[in-house]
């Protein structure tokens, strides 16, 4: 009898003996990529903010554009092109492996990102870091000679990394590199690195003394129907906000590589036409002329203090989807947080809700919806905003998800399941 229960035990050691061994090469290989990928961040987001000072004090950089667009499409053109797909190019090796993706994607997209905020474009940063965060990491593959099934643990992880970092949000950053790869599917194999990866990736960045903005919400109403049903209507507005965002941004992509075949050009002529609508904006509103201009964070705040017009979140998403549609670099997210938050605050005219929950439940679901990743939004919001307004944010993050249908900012994105049986006949993945 002692002798069979002893028996039995020996499978369960073997397993336990195997599990320290897999979580200890883990930890190593996350204390690395998350060493880099946040130092990779600290550096990205501290050259970003002297840019953007050095813009905003100097008006005439943003006659530049045109020459800055010539720029960053020479540089993909001749020396980026096995790149220039960003996080497309991640998520289709994901799906796809063929080969090792090219450290020069990190320096390159840190550069570019770069020039176009010092030029005034409007674009982000998340694409930036991701990129950075999941090329770092794939060149783990080739010294450790992995298999495929850990290289893709490895991409997830570096993803994890550079969202984190670069928002301060460890606990988001960790759900978006396990869900922003296949709608409606989890990697759950991958959620030991992803989790160990964005901390040490965040706590890294947070070492450098780089900070992130807060956004405070003042006060969050106890939840009855009104609230409820308040958070529907809104997350249906964000979700066909996101859905807009995203299909107007490839639409011009789309419309500038059918009409110009040289691919430096779209940038260089795109910039041409920002710069005109600038010029039109400041003689027009002299006070508007650099407001949708970068990343847009002094107007995000704003927005969670004070009722804002609907003409911001519109004028933000066009001049967003150009300047990345014609071949500028950055992310999109930041915009979207912009966008959101700037279209919950006008929202606050109609909503019985306070402008800065509903500023707060835009900046989150508005993404939600175009990276089709609620369940990283929700935990997102909750880490920025409080759990007190967790179930808000839920409910319009949930919407807009349902809402932004079959589109999104990741045309390499892959459908695990479908968010409702009724835009399958709809798909066009």
């Amino acid at each position: 009898m002692l002798k069979n229960s002893y028996l039995n035990k020996i499978p369960a050691l073997k397993e336990q003996i195997l599990l320290t061994g897999y979580l200890f090469k883990w930890i190593l290989l996350c204390v690395i990529i998350g060493v880099l990928a946040g130092t990779a961040s600290a550096g990205f987001l501290l050259s970003l903010e002297w840019v953007t000072n050095w813009r905003e004090h100097h008006f005439w950089m943003i006659y530049f554009l045109p020459l800055g667009g010539l720029l960053i499409g020479l540089i993909y053109h001749y020396y980026g092109q096995d790149v220039s797909d960003g996080n497309n190019q991640l998520l289709e090796e994901f799906h796809h492996p063929k080969k090792i993706i090219p450290f020069k994607m990190a320096p390159m997209i840190w550069f570019t990102t770069v020039l176009t905020h010092f030029v005034g474009g409007s674009a982000g940063r998340e694409g930036t870091a991701v990129q950075m965060g999941g090329s770092i990491a794939d060149q783990l593959t080739h010294i450790f000679k992995f298999k495929p099934r850990d290289r893709k643990v490895l991409l997830i992880a570096g993803i994890a990394a550079g969202f984190a970092s670069v928002f301060g949000t460890p606990l988001a950053g960790t759900i978006f590199g396990l869900e922003v790869l296949i709608i409606g599917q989890l990697s759950y194999s991958a959620i030991l690195p992803s989790l160990l990866s964005a901390i040490i990736a965040d706590q890294t960045c947070r070492a450098w003394k780089v900070g992130h903005t807060h956004y405070p919400i003042e006060s969050i109403p106890f939840l009855d129907q009104w609230g409820v049903l308040s958070a529907i209507v809104a997350g249906i507005l964000f979700g066909i906000t996101a859905m807009l965002f995203s299909k107007v941004m490839h639409k011009i992509s789309a419309f500038f590589k059918q009409k110009i075949s040289y691919a430096p050009l779209r940038p260089f002529i795109g910039g041409g036409i920002l710069v005109v609508v600038i010029c039109l904006l400041k003689w027009v509103v002299p006070a508007y002329s650099t407001r949708y201009l970068g990343l847009g964070i002094p107007v995000i705040v704003e927005s969670f203090g004070q009722q804002l017009s609907f003409i911001d979140f519109a004028a933000k998403l066009l001049f967003t989807a150009f300047t990345l549609g014609v071949g500028f670099k950055g992310g999109e997210v930041t915009p979207l947080f912009f966008i959101g938050a700037t279209l919950g605050s006008a929202l606050s005219i109609v909503l019985p809700l306070p402008v800065g929950l509903l500023a707060g439940m835009g900046f989150v679901s508005v993404f939600a919806g175009a990276a089709n990743t609620p369940l990283a939004c929700i935990v997102m919001g909750c880490e920025l905003f409080g759990i007190q307004a967790g179930v808000f944010i839920a409910i319009a993050c949930i919407v807009s998800f349902l809402f932004s249908g079959n589109s999104g900012i990741y045309s390499s994105q892959r459908i695990g399941n479908y968010k409702h049986p009724l835009l399958r006949r709809y798909s066009n993945k």
